[in-house]
């Protein structure tokens, strides 16, 4: 099954755990698509800075803190992804309440470690 990847709050800063998420999803030939604040390149994977209207994306993985995130409620529940994750920090009940109202799974997890021990 291919598992498309948005990656929402992508940064070219290698220190970064977007960054790093992007380069695993990668090396695990996983497709992905970015979303951040300014636009560049990781591995092959441009970052966008509109929100585009991806098809068939599997999950979207968020690296924005759930300030930030309010904007993009309807823009992800369009996407009608099959899963969405919080990554460590980006934990947001009220998000995940309306996740789940439209069925969409939600996760409270780290990429890194899901891609880590093939929970992923």
């Amino acid at each position: 099954m291919k598992k498309t990847t948005l990656v929402i709050g992508a940064s070219v800063k290698p220190e970064r755990y977007s960054n790093k998420a992007i380069k695993r999803l990668r090396s695990k030939t996983i497709e992905v698509k970015a979303i951040g604040l300014r636009t560049g390149t990781v591995l092959d994977v441009a970052i966008d800075t509109e929100l585009k209207l991806y098809k068939d994306i599997h999950t979207v993985t968020l690296y924005l803190n759930p300030s930030r995130q309010k904007q993009y409620y309807d823009y992800i529940i369009g996407l009608q992804p099959k899963r969405v994750i919080f990554n460590p920090g980006t934990e947001n009940f009220e998000f995940i309440k309306l996740l789940q109202k439209e069925n969409i799974e939600t996760e409270v997890a780290c990429t890194l470690v899901l891609l880590g021990t093939g929970q992923y």
